[in-house]
């Protein structure tokens, strides 16, 4: 779970800071950079498992396209001088054993609740290159006690169900990873979680072409497996209606893929792992279609997974209360995203982070409150203890629906826009900026926050913009 994320240097992320809860909505006007706390986080997770390189790669470009120059990425990428951005991520990781790349189950994390750091910078190109590439500068893994998680996590929260389960800490002195500078040049090294026990590994940064943390593939290193399992479930959902409509055929994976992808065979698996618990199927379907009947102008009876042998494929079929039975391919684009987020629900296996963009697209707006319902109800409760019925789940969307800003709690809302900001070189750019609303548990001990009536005008959006559907910069 991503409690606090802080970026510098990344595209119009300039000495951004924001503390996120189970929950939380980015509110603001399409052009203001909110995606680009999605594509920092999205970066974060790719770079615990690919390259340098091919990772930065995989990140939207500014021009919402994939483009090959790491420039791209930095605020200032193609102006002369330095490069350099910073991430730093606290989080929280399940105090379970995990399992490594091998099979092998590990040790539980030494500790919990941790803070990862990572800088980057920018080499040209050299010689027969044609394009620059990143560059490792400083990468670290902290811990945070016990005794600070009370401050450093500040959304509502049980203590007894929520706090005291999932934070362990049993770590004394230096990091898990950490950077010094030796004769100029940066040198991390990894110290194993017995503490003194062991020499540090050290690796020269400037040779990187990874990061630290996207190496440690055994259970040897148990606190940094579980922060690189943690920030590989930081996933980003574009759910596309060709993808939601397409059936499987039985080799295919059986979760779904950031896109849609695998809907039918993710339903198939989770309903089928509910038989070795004794419990039907079918149950899980009408779970599922119980909780899409939830959408006005829907006649859902039920609904399955047609098995064709023949042609080895997987359907979703809907059936109304008509007796008519529709297969996915016809239903329409929002009760499609609706239906995917359903069977994300009911599914076990996802935890981890879940970024999306404009969950309302496609959605009738009588249906707002159920698509709200939804989304929220798919985030951990921390008034309860994390487990298989309250998964340790986060979700984090972004808006520029008044209609969804009004049904959202207050305490869930970031409002997002731009301001002024003058860099260290004398440069004055425009950066974006998240305000939460007066009164809730960001707001304290900060000025730095929006009133209702500074909000008044966009809620009070006249009615045709409310349905305005489309994707823009931001």
């Amino acid at each position: 779970m991503l409690t606090r994320l802080e970026v510098s240097g990344f595209k119009n992320l300039l000495d951004l800071t924001v503390e996120l809860g189970p929950f939380t909505c980015i509110a603001g006007e399409n052009g203001t950079g909110k995606s680009n706390v999605f594509d920092a986080i999205q970066l974060l997770s790719l770079l615990a498992d690919r390259p340098l390189m091919e990772a930065a790669q995989e990140v939207r470009g500014t021009h919402s396209e994939r483009h090959g120059d790491a420039r791209d990425l930095f605020w200032n990428g193609y102006e002369p001088g330095e490069h350099r951005m910073r991430f730093a991520a606290e989080m929280i990781v399940p105090p379970e054993p995990v399992e490594d790349d091998f099979g092998r189950i590990s040790e539980p994390p030494t500790s919990s609740f941790l803070r990862y750091e990572l800088e980057l910078g920018y080499q040209p190109p050299t010689g027969a290159e044609k394009i620059g590439r990143l560059t490792l500068l400083h990468e670290s893994l902290g811990y945070i006690r016990k005794g600070d998680a009370l401050t450093r996590l500040r959304f509502p929260h049980s203590k007894q169900r929520f706090r005291d389960r999932m934070i362990r800490s049993k770590r004394y002195g230096t990091s898990f990873i950490s950077t010094s500078v030796e004769e100029g040049d940066p040198v991390i090294r990894i110290h194993q979680d017995g503490g003194s026990r062991g020499q540090p590994r050290p690796a020269a940064a400037s040779r990187a072409r990874a990061t630290v943390v996207s190496t440690v593939t055994s259970s040897d290193d148990p606190t940094i497996l579980a922060a690189r399992r943690e920030m590989q479930s930081w996933r980003r959902l574009a759910l596309e209606p060709s993808a939601l409509r397409s059936s499987d055929q039985y080799v295919d994976p059986r979760s779904i893929g950031p896109n849609g992808l695998h809907l039918p065979g993710a339903l198939f698996r989770i309903a089928l792992q509910d038989t070795d618990s004794g419990d039907d199927p079918s149950r899980v379907y009408a779970r599922v279609a119980g909780r899409l009947s939830d959408l006005s102008g829907l006649q859902v009876r039920t609904l399955d997974v047609q098995e064709d042998d023949v042609r080895q494929l997987l359907t979703i079929r809907l059936h109304e209360i008509s007796g008519m039975v529709l297969p996915a391919r016809s239903l329409s684009e929002g009760t499609l995203r609706f239906l995917a987020l359903c069977v994300l629900l009911e599914d076990p296996e996802v935890r981890g982070l879940v970024c999306m963009e404009e969950p309302e697209n496609g959605i009738h707006p009588g249906n707002l409150p159920a698509m709200v319902g939804l989304v929220r109800d798919l985030a951990v409760d921390p008034t309860g203890t994390p487990g298989d019925d309250n998964p340790l789940r986060q979700v984090l969307i972004n808006t520029h629906s008044p209609g969804v800003v009004q049904l959202v709690d207050r305490g869930d809302l970031l409002f997002a826009d731009t301001e002024a900001y003058k860099a260290a070189s004398g440069d004055v750019t425009r950066r974006l900026r998240l305000r939460p609303l007066e009164g809730t548990w960001r707001a304290s001990g900060t000025r730095n926050y929006v009133t209702k009536t500074d909000i008044l005008p966009y809620l009070e959006t006249p009615p045709g913009a409310q349905l305005t559907i489309g994707r823009g910069a931001a």
